[in-house]
């Protein structure tokens, strides 16, 4: 039960991006023209509101989708037996990114698609899937202390490729900051952008993708020398799988100007980058079942009868 809970809220959460990433490339950033209401007189889109009006309406009724998703995923952690802490700590975690997000994403309409809070944003809803993920990972674990299958150096290294395709994920915000898709229609001149030239933001981004191919390489390379995990070996292998795809398909989306299909499944892919990189560093350690002791208070001794 935790663990299908669990797994429902990392997909909503990846979902969410995708239909976020929607919302920008169909220019329906400003569809609802203000929060948390959709117009000044209206919950809901006006018919005036036309295709734009539905598509951001339908993103933000998504969160709560999501909201219910992350639900159960608490309800089903706190219910279990025995209770893992741990694992509803993480569902309240994921509750609490949720609900900021809701707020931030109303901030980015009430400040019409300011570059810098939308970048905020994408970042916010990358933490969402980071602990969701967390979560679904430790489902499928023991409730003990960590153990670390390698040398803790080794172990290091995978949060160093994890950092850097942090980073590369946040300069792919930047660049869409100064981009073709700033989530209205072309004609509007209002909505502000990052004031650095495009095509550089777009060198500094590829020059993080060099670096976090040429790291996932070293990586795969380091584990096979110290007889890491076949699991982490395996998820390695599947980051520079989806890192190589990333950037193939970033080349084809700059030099044809950016499609907003192309885009679209740049974001979704960057997301799986981000989860790829993630799990290695959990395959790196094992988690045992507390001892019956740990788990469950000691009784206290019963009277003797008389």
């Amino acid at each position: 039960m935790v663990r299908r809970a669990a797994f429902a809220a990392l997909a909503m959460s990846v979902v969410i991006v995708v239909t976020g990433g929607a919302v920008r490339l169909t220019a329906s950033g400003l569809g609802c023209t203000t929060w948390p209401r959709c117009t000044d007189e209206s919950l809901t889109p006006t018919a005036e509101m036309g295709f734009h009006g539905v598509v951001e309406f339908t993103n933000r009724m998504l969160t709560y989708v999501l909201s219910a998703a992350v639900g159960w995923a608490i309800l089903a952690a706190r219910c279990h037996r025995p209770w893992r802490r741990g694992m509803t700590k993480l569902g309240w975690a994921q509750f609490w990114l949720v609900m900021s997000n809701a707020v931030l994403g109303g901030i980015t309409v009430l400040t019409g698609l300011n570059p810098y809070t939308v970048a905020l944003h994408m970042i916010a809803a990358m933490a969402l899937v980071w602990v969701a993920l967390l979560m679904w990972e430790r489902s499928k674990e023991g409730d003990g202390p960590a153990k670390l299958s390698v040398a803790r150096p080794i172990h290091q290294l995978s949060y160093v490729l994890v950092t850097v395709v942090g980073l590369l994920v946040a300069a792919g915000t930047l660049v869409t900051g100064a981009g073709h898709h700033p989530g209205t229609p072309k004609d509007n001149k209002i909505v502000p952008r990052i004031p650095i030239d495009y095509d550089r933001l777009a060198q500094f981004h590829a020059d993080f993708a060099f670096v976090s191919v040429g790291l996932a390489i070293a990586v795969i390379f380091v584990f096979a020398a110290v007889k890491a995990p076949q699991p982490a070996r395996a998820r390695a292998k599947e980051l520079l799988a989806v890192l190589l795809l990333q950037g193939v398909l970033g080349f084809v989306q700059y030099f044809t100007d950016a499609p907003e299909l192309m885009v679209g499944l740049h974001m979704f892919l960057a997301t799986l980058t981000w989860i790829a990189a993630l799990r290695i560093p959990l395959a790196l350690r094992t988690r045992d079942d507390l001892a019956p002791a740990d788990r469950l208070p000691a009784r206290a001794p019963q009277p003797a009868a008389v």
